[in-house]
């Protein structure tokens, strides 16, 4: 596997890394000397980042790309080439009971955090195995272990992320892949500027769990405590649970 300490010289490529998240990551795998690939919706957002990713010692490169759309996630690896690190950061998270939402922006939402995320990581990891070294960070959410009512289809979108994860970690286990999720709580992002943690908080945490032995890392420990907690809750509790808190808390 290449860990995070490793990337000098070596391609990462990073989702959704016009802000937030994505975009610390990509700045601090800047600081590691990595050839960093930004992919996201807002050029202007991209080239912004990207300069930082050079003046912290990387190099950079952008791609302005949907990649909810279905053919999006192919363009992108024929753009590229060979990947050491895949960071699947791209996501929306709606809210809203769900016998009111508008079903294509749930398909829409499904494209980008479950589809995409897949395929990318489907098209990348052969030929990670066939050179015995290569890792992928799939950001996932505290919300995959609190399914909170008004969450619904975020917090499923987010379970996947976790699960598919946790599967493939073992899956590729002995190959020299690496698969880790990284799950944030609440972050001040252009999503949720009320956040408590900040981005490059979780791009730190992100960053050393690549470096760890975990399948799966929660960001921030009072995080930590309540994914660990309401994971081993029943569903019939930690589900309407999760939406006092939601409600409280936001």
């Amino acid at each position: 596997m290449t860990t995070a300490a490793e990337m000098r010289g070596r391609t990462a490529l990073v989702t959704g890394a016009s802000g937030g998240i994505g975009r610390a990551i990509a700045e601090q795998l800047g600081g590691r000397g990595a050839d960093v690939v930004l992919v996201g919706r807002n050029e202007a957002a991209l080239e912004a980042a990207a300069a930082t990713v050079r003046t912290r010692g990387g190099t950079a490169r952008t791609i302005a790309l949907d990649l909810a759309d279905p053919a999006a996630p192919r363009k992108l690896v024929d753009q590229v080439g060979e990947v050491e690190l895949l960071v699947n950061n791209a996501g929306v998270a709606p809210g809203g009971p769900i016998a009111e939402a508008d079903p294509a922006a749930l398909r829409s939402m499904l494209d980008l955090n479950v589809t995409a995320l897949t395929e990318l990581s489907a098209l990348l990891i052969p030929a990670m195995v066939a050179r015995g070294h290569g890792s992928v960070l799939n950001v996932a959410s505290v919300a995959g272990y609190l399914p909170a009512p008004g969450l619904a289809g975020y917090a499923a979108s987010k379970s996947y992320v976790l699960a598919l994860s946790r599967a493939l970690w073992a899956e590729l286990r002995g190959s020299g892949v690496r698969v880790v999720a990284v799950s944030p709580g609440a972050t001040r992002t252009a999503m949720n500027p009320d956040g408590t943690r900040t981005a490059e908080q979780v791009a730190t945490t992100a960053l050393a769990a690549l470096d760890g032995s975990s399948p799966a890392v929660i960001d921030g420990g009072f995080n930590a405590v309540v994914g660990r907690v309401f994971e081993a809750l029943p569903a019939r509790v930690g589900s309407p649970l999760a939406g006092w808190l939601l409600a409280r808390f936001g």
